[in-house]
């Protein structure tokens, strides 16, 4: 009984070691299992997160340098490198360009100042060459000589000689006396340029110092000079006004604005149909200065002279035409034909053209507001134009310092304007400094510390008829008449 009984006892325990030994098996698998589970599921996860930062890192990237990509980077890295590279070329191009320009024009300072301002002018070899240039013909220049400066000047130009020199009344006379052709202006500016001639403005002859109180003191410009074997002369136009009694006549009706706001001419052809074009002084001088640019100092233009009794440059800004008192017969059949006439429209017109005649470089002076006789007018006569003129004409085309006498009169004779001559004094007064009158002779120029006067000589159809056909050749230093006179006229009465 007692080795039966351990024999179940032994087979109990081995037994119990066997269940022992299979439970701890699967567990060592359960182990192997749960380990192989953690290992992959933590793979998983990492492959994940990196997965999450890559796409981040990307979208930061994308939102902070958008250039990187390949849509933008053409566009916004090529295209600045091309504006980079090429801006210095361009400006150096047109700086070099406007430098040959301004010493085209004798303005040698400002074309040498102009290449210096570019940057590594000092090392660029072109521009070194340039700057040595522009300084030699500087330095070769000559002072004018103020004893040798002619003044020319011009009334509106006749466009169309059958109708301006028709009939042989005294209108018609005037016309063939005193206004110059389209044909023969061309002409004599031309001439003019072959022979040496430079235009400059008659301020350009002194050097102006004005005090604190206002008080203006002049002496001799030694400074200006041109090259050798040339001449300067001034020029001025004298009743750019278009009167009423020019209508019809061939000749311009008044001053407007090209569509690049430069000034022009409207022009009545004789069909009645109205063109605009160059067919005054003004836009013709323009155009030749603009393809001659060294006929002309510093881009010097003319002197334009105005009355007001009619408006200016065409326009009907007298105050009459708004108050309608006192009208003349040419002024009541103009407001006729013009009922919508607004007389504040057209100063303001009058105005915007005026103001882009000085931007052209021309200048305003007064020719009396009545064209008057100065030198037989009382001071009372002088004293109430004056106002008018300063009432009606000023406001549009500027304060001016310069005044052209009228029908060829002056405040005295030829000897100098003295302190007792109550006409000058009033009209220095007046803010008046440059005078100038009629004179046929070649020079006539007074520079004199509290004024300037010079004489004027009239290339108009009665100079250049007797310059041909008369005994006496006075503009031979200018041209020859011969190759100027219109053919068209056919004769000038006598004065």
């Amino acid at each position: 009984m007692g080795k039966e009984s351990l024999s179940k006892k032994e087979l109990k325990q081995k037994k119990k070691k066997r269940t022992l030994m299979i439970k701890t098996v699967v567990l060592v698998l359960l182990l192997v299992v749960l380990g192989v589970c953690v290992f992959f599921l933590v793979r998983t996860l990492k492959k994940d997160q990196e997965s999450q930062s890559s796409d981040k890192k990307e979208d930061i990237q994308t939102e902070v340098t958008p250039e990187v990509t390949p849509e933008a980077a053409p566009e916004e890295e090529t295209e600045p490198a091309e504006d980079t590279a090429a801006q210095p070329g361009t400006d150096r191009t047109a700086a070099m360009e406007e430098a040959a320009y301004l010493a085209a024009t004798y303005d040698y300072d400002g074309a040498i100042e102009k290449l210096n301002s570019l940057e590594g002018a000092a090392e660029d070899s072109e521009i070194a060459a340039k700057v040595a240039e522009y300084q030699a013909a500087k330095d070769s220049c000559v002072p004018v000589n103020m004893n040798e400066v002619t003044h020319i000047f011009y009334h509106s130009l006749v466009v169309d000689p059958d109708r301006g020199f028709a009939g042989d009344d005294s209108l018609s006379a005037g016309f063939k006396q005193w206004m110059t052709t389209v044909d023969e202006f061309n002409k004599i500016t031309q001439a003019m340029y072959d022979n040496g001639y430079v235009l400059v403005r008659l301020r350009d002859l002194v050097i102006q110092i004005t005090d604190e109180d206002g008080t203006v003191h002049f002496t001799p410009n030694t400074e200006l000079k041109l090259p050798q074997g040339k001449k300067a002369f001034v020029m001025s136009l004298d009743d750019l006004s278009y009167y009423h009694s020019y209508d019809g006549r061939g000749i311009a009706s008044k001053v407007v604005l090209d569509e690049n706001g430069k000034p022009t001419c409207e022009y009545v052809q004789a069909d009645g149909t109205t063109v605009t074009g160059a067919y005054d002084c003004v836009p013709l001088l323009d155009q030749f200065i603009a393809e001659h640019p060294d006929a002309s100092y510093k881009g010097a233009k003319g002197m334009i002279a105005l009355t007001g009794y009619n408006g200016i440059l065409g326009y009907r800004t007298d105050i009459a035409y708004k108050t309608k008192e006192n009208l003349t017969a040419d002024q009541q059949a103009w407001l006729d034909a013009h009922p919508d006439f607004n007389w504040d429209t057209e100063c303001e017109e009058a105005k915007k053209v005026a103001e882009a005649i000085k931007a052209d470089g021309w200048e305003f002076a007064s020719h009396t507001w009545g064209h008057i006789r100065i030198g037989d007018a009382s001071l009372e006569r002088i004293q109430t134009d004056t106002d008018k003129w300063k009432s009606y004409v000023e406001p549009l085309v500027g304060a001016t310092d310069t005044i052209i006498f009228a029908h060829g009169q002056d405040l005295s004779d030829w000897h100098d304007y003295s302190g007792d001559n109550e006409k000058f004094q009033y009209l220095k007064g007046q803010g008046y400094h440059f005078y100038c009158n009629v004179d046929s002779t070649q020079y006539f120029l007074q520079i004199r510390d509290n004024y300037v006067r010079q004489g004027r000589r009239n290339l108009d159809g009665y100079r250049l008829w007797n310059d041909v056909h008369g005994e006496k050749n006075r503009t031979s230093d200018l041209f020859d008449a011969t190759q100027i006179l219109d053919p068209k006229r056919t004769d000038v009465p006598s004065l």
